[in-house]
């Protein structure tokens, strides 16, 4: 299988965060997992930072900030070049899929851990 470096965007270490479950199911699927959230923390061996930081070989960036959330991270996102980003439920940003696209990004509005159990990811 085909491995991806994965940055899950709106990471959280709540249990009962869909970010958390993408995060765990990642790590099972043997995918690299990098993590951005709200607040500093940890799922399993992967540490939730704070601060945007420059990242070399992101294939996918997987969303769980709600729209007005995302734009901080307009600039942030396009600089690292992703193969696709996955818009998931509640996610969807027609603004940011149109900057996205204009740079050759793939844009998906899927569910991460849906792709992931179907062999889609």
């Amino acid at each position: 299988m085909n491995k991806k470096k994965t940055l899950v965007l709106g990471a959280s270490e709540n249990p009962s965060r869909y970010s958390y479950l993408a995060i765990k199911r990642l790590l099972a699927h043997g995918h690299e997992v990098v993590a951005i959230g709200n607040r500093k923390g940890m799922v399993d061996n992967v540490e939730i930072k704070t601060e945007t930081e420059p990242m070399e070989d992101v294939h996918t960036v997987t969303l769980y900030l709600n729209p007005t959330n995302q734009k901080p991270y307009y600039d942030y996102i396009a600089s690292l070049k992703p193969k696709r980003i996955i818009f998931n439920p509640g996610t969807e940003n027609p603004e940011l899929e149109r900057r996205l696209a204009q740079v050759g990004t793939n844009t998906l509005e899927a569910c991460t851990l849906v792709m992931l159990s179907t062999g889609q990811y």
